[in-house]
């Protein structure tokens, strides 16, 4: 049960964090990822005021969710109730909005049009589509295809038809679905919790309340939400003794990005543990893999799409995204032009062969380490190597293995590891979405140093009333 100073300082992050997140959202209607209509110039003042209160409100809202934490560690830590309301209220501010931190939200509604007006989303990109939804796409992705499987583009292809490609409408039914995945999220980390151990209140602060979280699947609206929604019910359907169900919502999740095929290795972990005699294992990934392929199947047949998304799941690996290897390509073909050789140009590409195959080492390890950890710990592992070592990185990409070890993960390096790497990912992305320039660079700074200075002066503040109600409690009102 939690005592009065407990409700005050959840309270008080409640506060704080609603503060932050609506400094973002107020920052983010001059210096978001607007229309190209609406958008204003980065050098204007609308977008510099805008730019800096919105570090500030990241700052605060960073500040609000490590505070909680401390709660979280404490002797009587939160309940999963007072968690999902501190989330709601943080939440609140970004759901209205303009979309911020990417632009994916308008690629997102341009792939739903371009399935309306039966353009194959696997063969072309937002260009072949003209018009005023493509013109709010990214340059990088306009000629691209999609990697997105069948079921997000079905919702997709839903909402820019209810919405009529009308931007304001678009954005919000896109959020809509994004906040469903959420949904699930939160209900399926719970469940997860109290069957691996973990308290639900230190699950749901780490996987949920988490920056990145409410920056980029609430604010941003990225389809990562109904990707980890899905692969969360199908663990806990796989874990409660349903693997087929589970095996299905997998898929499902593999259907809207394909990571969370991963996901079926912990469902055949939990269906070879139902199961009795030799070759268990075989004959749980063989049921396992079979419903998968039959859900695709018939996923792909009822939407129509086809499996041109397997061939376009190579759309990542671009020349202008940011990723360890291929930054490690780029800094190995520098030297290697600098010395005359001819192996430059290879440079990137043997750099992310090589990044593969270490992803491909690294599950495997894991997953033969597997009595060590359980399967949801086990694929929250695999799911980081993935992000980390992959051809492509966005900051929300860490939520793929942050999620699941937010629920198995047992206290320890793991948990502080991508504790630490949240707070600093939510500072790493512009709310344009776009890079930062030397002066954007430095407005951001100067918000973030505001906001730690506003909070030491709040918190000094705060210590020299507590010591004005010890020494002279009849002053104070």
């Amino acid at each position: 049960m939690q005592t009065p100073g407990d409700e005050s300082h959840i309270r008080k992050c409640r506060l704080l964090g609603l503060a932050g997140s609506t400094a973002v959202a107020v920052g983010g209607a001059s210096a978001g990822a607007l229309p190209v209509d609406d958008a204003f110039a980065p050098s204007s003042e609308a977008a510099a005021v805008g730019l800096f209160g919105a570090y500030f409100g990241l700052v605060l809202l960073v500040a609000a969710w490590a505070w909680l934490g401390r709660a979280v560690r404490g002797g009587r830590p939160p309940g999963a109730r007072g968690m999902v309301v501190t989330l709601a209220v943080w939440a609140a501010p970004l759901v209205i909005a303009p979309p911020l931190f990417s632009r994916d939200v308008y690629s997102y509604l341009a792939q739903g049009a371009m399935v309306e007006a039966q353009i194959d989303v696997y063969t072309h990109g937002p260009d072949q589509l003209g018009g005023p939804l493509a013109a709010q796409v990214s340059p990088m992705w306009q000629d691209t295809p999609t990697p997105y499987g069948p079921l997000f583009l079905s919702f997709a292809s839903l909402i820019a038809r209810a919405s009529r490609a009308e931007l304001p409408a678009g954005v919000f039914g896109m959020r809509l679905v994004a906040l469903l995945g959420v949904g699930l999220m939160v209900l399926s980390l719970v469940q997860l919790a109290r069957r691996s151990g973990t308290d639900p209140g230190a699950a749901l602060w780490l996987g949920a309340l988490n920056p990145l979280l409410l920056l980029h699947l609430v604010a941003g609206a990225h389809n990562d939400a109904v990707m980890l929604g899905l692969l969360g019910m199908g663990l806990v359907a796989a874990k409660g003794r349903f693997p087929v169900l589970g095996a299905v919502l997998m898929t499902l999740a593999a259907l809207v990005k394909a990571p969370a095929a991963l996901g079926l290795l912990a469902v055949a972990a939990f269906w070879a543990g139902g199961l009795t005699g030799r070759c268990r294992w075989l004959r749980a990934a063989s049921a396992s893999a079979g419903v998968a392929l039959a859900t695709t199947a018939a996923v792909t047949a009822v939407t129509g799409t086809g499996y041109g998304w397997i061939g376009a799941l190579n759309t990542p690996v671009s020349q202008h995204n940011w990723a360890l290897t291929s930054l490690l390509g780029r800094m190995t073909a520098s030297a290697l032009r600098s010395a005359g050789s001819d192996l430059a140009p290879f440079a990137i590409d043997a750099w992310r062969a090589a990044g593969l195959a270490a992803t491909a080492v690294a599950v495997l390890v894991v997953w033969l380490r597997r009595p060590r950890h359980s399967p949801v710990y086990a694929l929250g592992l695999s799911l980081i190597a993935v992000a980390v070592l992959g051809p492509a990185i966005r900051p929300w990409y860490v939520l793929w293995g942050l999620f699941p070890l937010a629920a198995a993960a047992p206290p320890g390096p793991a948990r502080r590891v991508v504790a630490v790497a949240s707070g600093v990912l939510a500072l790493a992305q512009l709310p344009s979405g776009l890079a930062a320039d030397g002066l954007q660079l430095a407005l951001a700074i100067c918000g973030g140093v505001f906001a730690l200075v506003a909070l030491w002066w709040a918190r000094e503040m705060s210590g020299d009333q507590v010591t004005l109600t010890a020494r002279e409690p009849g002053r104070v009102a």
